[in-house]
């Protein structure tokens, strides 16, 4: 029995796009033209939590009415606001 395609070899296989093995695909450019315009000059902040903490603060954004994104940079201001310094998220 042969070996099995790829799950990406058969997405491109269906798709009639050729495949590029991973080292000869081209990478995306890292020129302003692609960054989409409201992150232009801010960086990522991540960290690791459980799964629990995840779905919780997707579900508060969802009945805030709100984003991710958004809850976190009021969390960051908080934190900053009790250590005595300014809000800036």
């Amino acid at each position: 029995m042969g070996k099995k395609p790829s799950l990406t070899a058969a997405l491109h296989e269906a798709s009639k796009k050729p495949v590029l093995p991973v080292a000869l695909a081209e990478k995306p450019s890292n020129s302003t033209q692609s960054i989409q315009p409201g992150r232009v000059g801010k960086k990522p902040i991540s960290g690791f939590f459980d799964p629990a903490v995840s779905r919780q603060l997707k579900q508060l954004a969802l009945d805030q009415n709100s984003t991710v994104q958004d809850l976190l940079g009021e969390a960051l201001n908080d934190l900053f606001e009790k250590h005595h310094l300014k809000p800036i998220a």
